[in-house]
């Protein structure tokens, strides 16, 4: 009769796991060297196989996720956008119906990018992390012992993670302010210490160019506050100046003229949206009745349909006798022998000039 084989032997040959193929010609042979090899040689690598067979899978499966994610989130952020642009675009004249829709594609383009570039690094980390998982198994499948591994990659982590805090906040900033779309690459901006055009946008910095020409650099952890001058539409706002004896109502009728005049012309560097529009008077200042003209553009073009406006304002005004008028004072001088006061000079009426005392 045969005697049965130790369990013993068969972890000897096999180890404490025993697979399929080293327990079966072990049990059949009774050879451990035999079993030993056909477990290196057979099974170790069929696990191996099977490992990297499953990272791959769960791979394409996670950056599928990704995909959808990602795109679902940035459709969400456009949708007001996009129906904005839309509106805009129903305009009679047909340059700016081109402009429009030139912003339309535009946008879609830079959204496109943006999904790339979001998708991109997070299929990039999610790949890393599925191989690292891969090779560790993969390695205890060598037995090797993989806790002093793990305890060596984890007071790694913990070092880096303290020292690199500030790379991790900037990195995430950068992936909302892709995601959210708060600007892009040619927008006008306002990040709190400085202001200016974007240049490059990427996910640990933003660089951008001010008006003297300085480039800025800076770390999208920085940035608590963005105030963008240039998407969908812009708005300038002028707040003009007359003098207190000025009919409010000419000039009010000036202005709107003015500004109406403009946006009849429907010129490529000032393009108009809408019907200009006087809201009023905003002001009784010292010196001044402000008066505001609302005039609504193409983005980042409001301080050009401001400057053309106010030379314009200006010269209309000239023609009819308004007058912008600037801060004038009366100065008095006290005689050393009296009390009496009187003025060093005869100074025009606010009526005629527009001044205040």
């Amino acid at each position: 009769m045969a005697l049965s084989v130790p369990a013993a032997t068969v972890t000897d040959a096999c180890g404490p796991d025993p697979g399929f193929f080293c327990e079966l010609v072990f049990d059949n042979t009774e050879n451990e060297r035999l079993a030993e090899i056909i477990g290196w040689v057979v099974e170790r690598p069929l696990r191996i196989a099977l490992i990297l067979l499953g990272a791959w899978i769960l791979k394409k499966v996670v950056h599928k996720v990704i995909e959808r994610a990602v795109g679902r989130l940035v459709r969400q952020s456009e949708h007001h956008t996009e129906d904005q642009l839309e509106s805009a675009g129903k305009l009679d004249f047909g340059a700016r119906a081109t402009k429009a829709i030139h912003r339309i594609q535009e946008r879609q383009v830079r959204s496109s990018q943006r999904i790339e570039t979001i998708a991109a690094v997070l299929k990039s980390l999610a790949t890393a992390l599925v191989l690292a998982v891969a090779a560790l198994l993969c390695l205890s499948e060598l037995n090797i012992d993989l806790a002093p591994l793990i305890a060596g990659a984890g007071i790694a982590g913990l070092a880096v993670g303290f020292g690199a805090q500030s790379l991790v906040r900037d990195f995430l900033a950068g992936m909302f302010i892709l995601v959210e779309d708060q600007f892009g690459v040619g927008d006008i901006v306002d990040v709190g210490e400085t202001s200016g055009t974007i240049e490059k946008v990427s996910l640990r910095t933003t660089t951008l160019r001010d008006v003297r020409g300085v480039v800025w650099t800076v770390p999208n952890g920085e940035i608590h506050r963005t105030a963008n001058h240039s998407q969908l539409w812009s708005r300038a706002i002028l707040d003009i100046g007359v003098s207190y004896g000025t009919d409010v109502d000419q000039a009010s009728e000036i202005m709107k003229a003015v500004a109406d005049e403009l946006w009849q012309e429907n010129r490529e560097d000032a393009t108009i949206l809408e019907e200009p529009s006087v809201w009023g008077v905003e002001q009784l200042g010292n010196d001044a009745v402000v008066i505001r003209l609302v005039v609504k553009t193409d983005p980042s073009e409001q301080w050009g349909v401001g400057r053309i406006l106010r030379a314009r304002i200006k010269k209309a005004f000239d023609e009819v006798g308004i007058e912008i008028p600037f801060p004038q004072r009366t100065v008095w001088i006290r005689n050393e022998e009296g009390d009496a006061e009187q003025p060093a000079a005869e100074q025009p009426s606010p009526s005629s000039s527009g001044g205040g005392e």
